[in-house]
């Protein structure tokens, strides 16, 4: 049924953008992690209500999401920051050919190490965590004071291909461990006093975070 739902969900999203189509390809050929398109179209049209004018993405993979932010809200900048060398390069030769390259700003680097850089470019009004799942706790600790009053925070992968919520045993460690690490975020999540946060089961699991006051 749910396979069925999603099938019949994605039938209305054709994204006609040739660049946007080729990342999605090539993003699928290169085991390249972006977000799925219904958890982007979710992302996309939340963001068109909020009307953000400053977005910090942490986790730039390609660019993907960065491109799709931009084009679906023409009054914003983002900072993106990415620690992988060739998703990195590949990113800025997307960024370059797409329409919105003034806007997008990509620091080279590991995001638990790039407070510095990531703070000259001032204060957020949403903060997309993409990066490593097993560091989210960490990313939202160190980015948190950036975010404008009133800002969002949204967690993609909170789910983790529902693995989340299996009672059966993992096998591989890794896994298992990092499967701990996301539930322990979402509970925190959940129960942080100066946020107020919904997860919705699309994609691959969305947190949406909204500060108080």
């Amino acid at each position: 049924m749910e396979d069925a739902v999603n099938e019949y969900l994605l039938s209305f999203i054709d994204p006609k953008d040739k660049l946007i189509l080729e990342m999605e390809q090539y993003a699928g050929e290169h085991h390249v992690p972006i977000m799925d398109r219904l958890g982007m179209e979710f992302m996309l049209q939340f963001l068109r209500l909020i009307g953000p004018k400053s977005i910090l993405e942490l986790g730039t993979a390609i660019g993907y999401s960065s491109i799709r932010m931009m084009q679906a809200i023409p009054n914003s900048r983002i900072v993106t920051v990415e620690r992988n060398s060739d998703r990195y390069e590949k990113a800025l030769e997307y960024i370059e050919r797409s329409s919105v390259k003034e806007r997008i700003s990509v620091i080279y680097g590991d995001a638990l190490e790039t407070g510095e850089q990531v703070n000259e470019h001032g204060t957020f009004d949403v903060i997309f965590i993409d990066a490593a799942k097993g560091q989210y706790r960490r990313f939202f600790d160190l980015y948190e004071p950036l975010l404008n009053p009133g800002g969002v925070i949204i967690s993609d992968n909170v789910m983790y291909h529902g693995l989340v919520t299996t009672k059966e045993k993992i096998e591989n460690r890794r896994t298992r461990g990092l499967i701990r690490r996301i539930k322990t975020y979402n509970e925190w999540l959940m129960n942080h006093e100066g946020y107020d946060t919904t997860i919705f089961p699309i994609g691959d699991g969305v947190a949406v975070s909204k500060k108080r006051g």
